[in-house]
């Protein structure tokens, strides 16, 4: 197998708010929530160190995960209680809990927080040199950016390691309008922006509406990326990249990884309603396809699974049961007449190549 680069997962998120012990072997934490009915994923999970390690992940991106949304913080009310906060002062707290787990799983050897282009490379030859005891190697991003009191505190962050970010997440938040909403930037989404330029955060367009993902490209001039993205020509949504997206992000030289979530791989996909069985891994070879046709070559589709965002294998492609699953890609792809070097690309390279430009030196 190759390794795998994923660009989106939820780790702490998932440790945190659902207790979830990720040390364990997949089946031990399947096994562990049997008796749980608390969401609809438990005793799907696809995810943990071990698995992790069985599916040759060397890097992933891992993210920071906490909610206040304009409405939120208007109205004093909340919509999930493992996600949004009345303040950003609480969801700050909150994400500095999740930062905390993460130095923690650092200091115990299961992680390693790369920080600059020479961490990601010292990392990459351990990891080579012995992937079996390596650390996993994440890279610290931000899934919407209300743990940012204000854009003030985007260098406290950057100092702690992050370096990446998508403005907003779902619905309307500070700095943005996100999936299901439409809108524009809000002026303290724009000075963040000039604050990510000046420290050198990446913008991930992820989750961003059409109209705040065109006015943050017009806007900011750094590096961008679509973590964990599918095409909307093939499964409309408001969660999907346009073809024209596509051709702006490739344009400013961004990486685009596939999601294996579901609904963003068959049209009319309904959560614990439609089965799994409708849809493989062929639907996730189609959207990196479209990407590469799109760019007329494989320099810009990637993996970002986003495969603990909320659902588990109830919620996957039918041949998708844990992320170690994600190799089968490898063979559907050569199939298709993708050349091995362009099968590395999509699977590590070229995020390696962004981040090796992204990251600070040292």
């Amino acid at each position: 197998m190759r390794p795998l680069f994923d660009a989106h997962l939820d780790l702490a998120w998932n440790a945190l708010y659902f207790g979830r012990d990720l040390s364990l072997p997949l089946e031990s934490l399947r096994a562990a929530e049997t008796h749980m009915m608390d969401v609809r994923w438990r005793g799907h999970a696809t995810v943990s160190f071990p698995e992790m390690r069985r599916a040759r992940v060397a890097v992933c991106i891992v993210t920071l995960l906490a909610r206040t949304g304009a409405t939120l913080v208007k109205r004093k009310t909340f919509g999930r209680i493992d996600l949004d906060y009345a303040s950003p002062a609480a969801a700050f707290g909150h994400a500095q809990g999740q930062l905390a787990y993460y130095r923690l799983q650092e200091a115990h050897g299961a992680l390693r927080i790369l920080r600059s282009a020479r961490d990601l490379d010292d990392h990459w030859s351990s990891w080579q040199a012995d992937p079996e005891s390596s650390p996993i190697g994440v890279i610290l991003s931000m899934e919407g950016c209300d743990p940012i009191p204000d854009p003030g505190f985007a260098e406290w962050w950057y100092r702690d390691g992050l370096r990446a970010a998508g403005l907003t997440h779902y619905g309307i938040g500070r700095f943005a309008h996100g999936s299901g909403s439409d809108g524009p930037l809000s002026a303290a989404g724009r000075a963040l922006l000039a604050r990510f330029e000046q420290l050198g955060i990446a913008l991930d367009v992820t989750h961003l509406c059409d109209q705040s993902m065109d006015e943050a490209l017009e806007c900011y001039s750094g590096p961008v990326l679509a973590s964990h993205h599918n095409c909307r020509t093939l499964v409309p949504g408001y969660r999907q990249l346009s073809d024209n997206q596509v051709r702006r992000l490739v344009t400013r030289g961004a990486v685009i990884g596939a999601a294996m979530d579901a609904w963003m791989l068959y049209h009319g996909w309904q959560r614990g309603i439609s089965s799994p069985e409708v849809v493989g891994l062929e639907s996730v070879a189609n959207h990196i396809d479209h990407i590469c046709q799109i760019a007329g070559n494989a320099n810009h589709a990637a993996i970002g699974t986003d495969l603990d965002g909320g659902f588990g294998n109830e919620q996957t492609p039918h041949d998708l049961s844990s992320n170690t699953d994600v190799h089968k890609l490898e063979d559907i792809l050569l199939d298709r007449g993708y050349r091995a070097q362009e099968v590395d690309a999509i699977f590590y390279k070229n995020w390696l190549r962004f981040f090796r430009a992204v990251l600070p030196e040292a």
